[in-house]
């Protein structure tokens, strides 16, 4: 992993590495760091100690249902960023879909992310692979094919005819910017960006730095017609998948979305702090990105602890069914529970069909003594909402009511 240690020394010893392009009609772009190391260096070490502890996490057990996860709720938070309008589990269930058979854009906008995100998971576990304009092209084209837009065209980059201007951003985030709109401009500057991500990745400046400072200026740039949000952050998650952070690169997406607001508004603030010649303008922007994937590791981590409880807890259920300390019916009531994924109301459960097949020759007496001794045994808490939780929950603060 391309990790330096001490942050604060590299950018204070690495020099700005400006890299000044002229354009044909945008004017001149200059490429560079921007960044002030102080400010930065306690949150990217917290960042550094976060990723080692989710390290040393038992990942091997549960990485399948974790990148499953992962990937839902990352799709789920880039397209809503975008304007999407698929609920989580809507997404989850467009992206169980055969891809030959969607047919709604809102769909498809979902499969098509999960095609991006293949694609840059392999190119970030290919030897050497490096930052290229045909893999930003190929993202596009990925993450856009299929879906109907009045000019845009899968991995092409946008030329504006004279009539139609592009702008980027709003009033209530920093007001509209105007990006490059000739084609020989965009071109150009997108190679620039690619050459000057090189040369700092040459210069040992960290993915955690560069992933960041690509993503914005490529938003910067805005070089497609259609989708360039999803691109850039995919560009971001891709870049930090290579050097060595896994699964949180994607989740990073559900934490931009819970900030949209400060997301939007950070590209405004430091293209315009640029612009008046600011020093380290880009900082704000690192820092929001520091303290994303910080927070993305630690809830990651804390997710990986809380599968692997719920699966020593499936053990113990199933070795205490097998030693027949629980009974059939007790068995299916935790399974019923675990499967439900959120506490279940006792009146909601007496009311499902499957409670009442279960103890429909019994007397109330029965259902009462199978409920007290999955309590006695800590395998269920009835909290004093009367709501159910497997034993294996962390639920805080949760007063026990006097279930009958």
């Amino acid at each position: 992993m391309d990790i330096l240690p001490d942050i604060e020394s590299a950018l204070t010893d690495l020099p700005e590495w400006e890299t000044r392009v002229e354009t044909r009609r945008f004017g001149p772009v200059t490429f560079r760091l921007g960044l002030e190391g102080t400010t930065l260096a306690a949150l990217y070490q917290r960042v550094l100690d976060a990723h080692e502890r989710f390290s040393r996490s038992p990942l091997s057990q549960v990485a399948n249902q974790l990148e499953r996860e992962v990937v839902v709720s990352s799709i789920f938070g880039t397209n809503s960023i975008e304007g999407g309008t698929l609920s989580e589990e809507e997404t989850r269930l467009a992206l169980e879909l055969d891809p030959a058979h969607v047919e709604s854009d809102e769909s498809r906008r979902a499969v098509n992310l999960k095609a991006a995100y293949d694609l840059a998971q392999s190119a970030a576990a290919t030897p050497g692979w490096g930052l290229n304009v045909r893999f930003i092209q190929d993202l596009h084209a990925a993450i856009t094919r299929r879906l109907s837009h009045r000019y845009n065209q899968p991995g092409q980059f946008r030329n504006n005819p004279k009539e139609i201007v592009t702008y980027v951003g709003d009033a209530e985030h920093g007001g509209r910017y105007k990006p490059p709109q000739h084609g020989h401009d965009i071109a150009t500057l997108v190679q620039a960006l690619v050459d000057w991500h090189a040369g700092l990745e040459s210069r040992g400046v960290p993915a955690l730095i560069r992933a960041p400072l690509v993503h914005y200026y490529y938003e910067l740039i805005h070089p497609f017609w259609d989708g360039n949000g999803r691109v850039g952050r995919v560009l971001e998650a891709t870049l930090l998948q290579a050097a060595g952070f896994r699964y949180a690169p994607f989740a990073l997406a559900r934490y931009y979305l819970d900030h949209i607001d400060e997301y939007f508004t950070l590209f405004n603030r430091c293209r315009k702090a640029a612009a008046k010649g600011e020093a380290y303008p880009h900082t704000a922007f690192v820092q929001f990105h520091l303290e994303g994937m910080r927070i993305s590791i630690n809830r990651l981590h804390d997710r990986v602890n809380q599968i692997v409880g719920i699966l020593l807890f499936e053990s113990q259920v199933r070795r205490l069914y097998e030693e027949k300390r629980l009974n059939a019916r007790q068995y299916t009531l935790l399974g019923q529970l675990l499967a439900a994924s959120r506490p279940v109301p006792l009146a909601e459960m007496r009311r499902a069909p499957w409670y009442q097949s279960l103890y429909l020759h019994l007397t109330d007496k029965t259902r009462q003594r199978d409920l007290r001794r999955l309590r006695e045994l800590a395998l269920v808490i009835v909290d004093g909402r009367d709501r159910m939780w497997p034993g294996c929950a962390a639920v805080e603060d949760m007063p026990e009511s006097s279930e009958r």
